[in-house]
């Protein structure tokens, strides 16, 4: 009778992170700029309006773009390191499968296991050069081939989750809004809403994870605006 196997949430992919990244960077930044803009500008009457919203607007296409190409880099390069790595020890393994197999033995002793046992594990894996390859990248590099992100993934997961994101201080003002308080409703709405959602992907409660993404956000725009009207006064 086979045991069935324990399934996990994947939390090596590549989308999770820059996706939960983008959206609150997304919401926290657009909104504090715009925030910014709206203590700067507050003397401007009638042009107050136009400025926060095009700087909301700005901000989320510089923002979304930068996002996105930072992402696509990052992990680009991450991967270009890890697959250069697993050709190094590629080779090792072919040049050299003795000193490989005493070198997987003496981990698996450090962790506990016998040192018989642990050396003819590691001589039984030396036989199969694809599976060597796997358990000596997962021992010393903490991944194996084939479970790199994928730099595309990451950077348009990370794009369209800013857009998300920055778009909610924005929608007030698409639909008539002429000052910053219904954003500031809405952005703390969606920076609770965001918080919680996290919760289900990490060990924290819902409320706990929703209002500490809330005060974060609103501590940022709280002293962005400070940060616009002292410049805005100074300069007026």
């Amino acid at each position: 009778m086979s045991i069935p196997l324990e399934h996990h949430r994947d939390v090596t992919g590549g989308w999770l992170r820059p996706a939960v990244f983008g959206a609150m960077d997304g919401l926290v930044s657009n909104f504090a700029l715009m925030a910014g803009v709206a203590g700067g500008t507050a003397g401007l009457a009638d042009g107050n309006r136009s400025a926060v919203v095009l700087a909301g607007l700005a901000g989320l296409a510089a923002g979304a773009f930068s996002m996105a190409a930072g992402e696509y880099t990052s992990v680009a390069s991450q991967s270009e390191l890890a697959e250069q790595e697993f050709e190094n020890e590629r080779r090792e393994l072919s040049r050299n499968p003795d000193a490989e197999a005493k070198e997987l033995a003496e981990i698996w002793v450090s962790r506990g296991i016998d040192r018989e046992l642990a050396v003819e594990m590691a001589s039984q894996l030396a036989k199969n050069p694809d599976a060597a390859l796997e358990v000596h990248a997962r021992e010393e590099l903490g991944m194996a081939p084939g479970e790199l992100p994928n730099p595309w993934l990451a950077a348009g997961s990370s794009f369209l989750s800013f857009v998300a994101g920055a778009m909610i201080p924005v929608l007030p003002y698409a639909f008539g809004a002429t000052t910053l308080t219904w954003s500031l409703v809405l952005s703390l709405m969606g920076l609770f809403a965001a918080g919680a959602v996290v919760s289900r992907v990490t060990a924290r409660s819902w409320w706990f994870s929703g209002l500490r993404q809330l005060f974060v956000g609103a501590a940022a725009a709280a002293v962005t605006f400070g940060v616009g009207s002292l410049v805005g006064t100074s300069i007026s």
